[in-house]
């Protein structure tokens, strides 16, 4: 597993093995331990917890192309199961463009209660109006504050180690086919330890022995996903 999957961490070892029926330690498979981040203020992290199931965030971030183009993508994401529910590329964001991003996110049974962004211009009247139509609440983090919208923050750099920071990205469309796969492999293989060594979409425990384990590359080959070996 170390050698196909060279971005993982030893948690995710763990819960990889876990999810075989094999339990060992962390301490057996732990080759380096990451530098704590700042936690977030106990008033802050009170209300995450709390409302953990109506919350949704957003954000964008940048990737190069091949041509020296720059491609803006936005992501959304629900806090209760890491899930990410929407994501869309262009090379020219506008307040209208993302607005209509925010409506195809959110179908009429899934609307949050609160919609966690930074201050960036890019979410202008047209967007806050969108959120007040549909009964959104909108929680604007402070300047220089990622850590207040830390779960979008995180996913973000999960996009960059495991899959951008590996690939020369040739186009929008290429970029949105790699996306489109690594989200095919993050929501019902990509254990997590906020939730409990759990995938998005949750992932049963198949016990296997360590001699039949059987190994699948996905999102072309960056990642793998392991089952028990059929008999």
């Amino acid at each position: 597993m170390w050698r196909s999957n060279p971005t993982w961490g030893s948690p995710r070892i763990v819960a990889e093995l876990h999810k075989l029926g094999i339990e060992v330690a962390k301490s057996t498979v732990e080759r380096y331990k990451p530098h704590g981040e700042r936690s977030p203020s106990a008033t802050w992290r009170t209300f995450l917890n709390l409302h953990l199931k109506d919350i949704a965030g957003i954000d964008f971030f940048v990737v190069p192309t091949a041509t020296f183009k720059i491609l803006f993508v936005f992501v959304v994401l629900a806090h209760d199961r890491r899930r990410i529910v929407h994501f869309n590329v262009t090379e020219h964001p506008t307040a209208q463009w993302t607005a209509q991003q925010i409506v195809e996110a959110f179908p009429f049974d899934t609307i949050p209660r609160y919609l966690l962004r930074d201050g960036d211009g890019i979410y202008g009247d047209r967007v806050k109006r969108r959120l007040a139509s549909l009964g959104i609440n909108e929680i604007v983090t402070a300047p220089a504050s990622p850590w207040q919208n830390t779960y979008v923050e995180r996913v973000i750099g999960s996009l960059r180690r495991e899959l951008l920071d590996h690939v020369i990205v040739l186009n929008e469309w290429h970029l949105k086919r790699l996306l489109s796969s690594y989200r095919n492999y993050y929501h019902p293989w990509r254990t997590h330890r906020s939730l409990d060594q759990d995938a998005p979409d949750g992932r049963p425990v198949q016990l296997a022995k360590p001699n039949q384990i059987a190994e699948f590359p996905i999102v072309q080959g960056l990642h793998h996903y392991y089952l028990p070996r059929a008999a």
